[in-house]
């Protein structure tokens, strides 16, 4: 079974800013693109940051003073680093770093995890540490586009035939809309949920409904229940 990578969804036109560019010319390629944030590249073109329009505002913020904030050892150091970027002239003292970024072989799902996990919308996408693309949740959405019939496909041939060796003949496969629904009977119950756990893991999978029946509830039987195997001696 194939996941879909990165390097299939994401945009490969990247707008880019490098560690010296001044901050009056961030705010402006941030305007002229119509984009939030941009990544940072140092003189090997190795992703070393990114700065966004939240990084830029700090220094707005800090042109009115300081805020009187209770005072604590993490309101000081949060302190000290927010009024270090609004000191900043270049992207290399405004960026947030290090960057996260991803490899381009990763999966959608690694992309959808370290997004989830790091709170940002898009990622740059690296090849060997260089910036090579860049891949946002909506990229990542086109994924359930994908047609009915190849996620049926890509089940049958893949899932059931060549990963668990089972008859396609035993089961019935139906996929609406992105949700699979499962039918027929099985040996033994572990493999029906192996198999409902595999669909899932299908890319443009919404949902798996198993209504899957077995021959046999393996997953009560003793070591002793279990025949043994041929040419095994007990």
């Amino acid at each position: 079974m194939q996941h879909r990578r990165v390097d299939a969804l994401m945009t490969t036109e990247v707008v880019t800013v490098h560690t010296d560019t001044p901050f009056k010319e961030i705010v402006r390629v941030l305007g002229e693109h119509r984009v939030s944030a941009v990544p940072v590249l140092d003189q090997d073109k190795i992703v070393v940051g990114v700065v966004s329009e939240a990084d830029l505002l700090r220094k707005e913020a800090d042109s009115e003073g300081p805020a009187r904030l209770p005072i604590s050892v993490h309101t000081r150091r949060g302190a000290r680093a927010a009024r270090s970027k609004a000191e900043g002239e270049s992207a290399g003292d405004l960026m947030s770093a290090p960057a996260v970024t991803i490899e381009r072989t990763a999966t959608v799902g690694q992309a959808a995890r370290a997004m989830e996990q790091h709170g940002v919308k898009r990622l740059p996408v690296t090849d060997r540490g260089q910036l090579c693309g860049i891949v946002s949740r909506c990229d990542l959405l086109r994924v359930f586009l994908r047609a009915d019939d190849a996620i049926r496909e890509e089940i049958v041939d893949d899932v059931v035939r060549r990963d668990l060796w089972v008859d396609p003949a035993t089961i019935t496969v139906r996929v609406s809309d992105g949700v699979v629904h499962l039918e027929g009977e099985l040996e033994n119950k572990t493999l029906t949920r192996i198999l409902a756990r595999m669909c899932r893991g299908v890319d443009g999978v919404v949902q798996v409904h198993d209504h899957l029946t077995y021959t046999i509830d393996d997953t009560k039987l003793s070591a002793s229940d279990v025949p043994p195997r041929p040419g095994r001696r007990l």
